[in-house]
């Protein structure tokens, strides 16, 4: 998936057209503007039609889940996983705290 910006910067609908790019890109008709994720820049102008895009976020306990979709197709999907250790750090620097500040000298 390329993600592309129009001449002004402003975002446009994302391509899985790879050999267009590598030609614009060659012919200089576009610009990389950052490795990763893949973007590039149009160096001419063009229309700025967009599609609308659904973002759907499923909350759980341990694991977020997160879809991003156009009425045909997914354009992003993800996982995050939540961290459940916070509170069992907390009580061992406490623990620490303790030790050191009631030990003799």
């Amino acid at each position: 998936m390329v993600y592309v910006l129009s001449a002004e910067g402003d975002p446009l609908m994302p391509t899985k057209r790879h050999g267009k790019v590598r030609r614009l890109l060659k012919q200089q008709l576009a610009k990389v503007v950052k490795v990763k994720p893949f973007t590039i820049q149009l160096l001419y102008e063009t229309t700025s039609y967009t599609q609308n895009i659904t973002l759907g976020i499923d909350s759980g306990y341990n694991y977020i889940g997160f879809s991003a979709v156009t009425e045909k197709e997914e354009l992003i999907c993800g996982e995050v996983k939540l961290r459940n250790d916070i509170s069992e750090l907390l009580k061992e620097r406490r623990m620490y705290r303790r030790i050191r500040r009631n030990r003799l000298r």
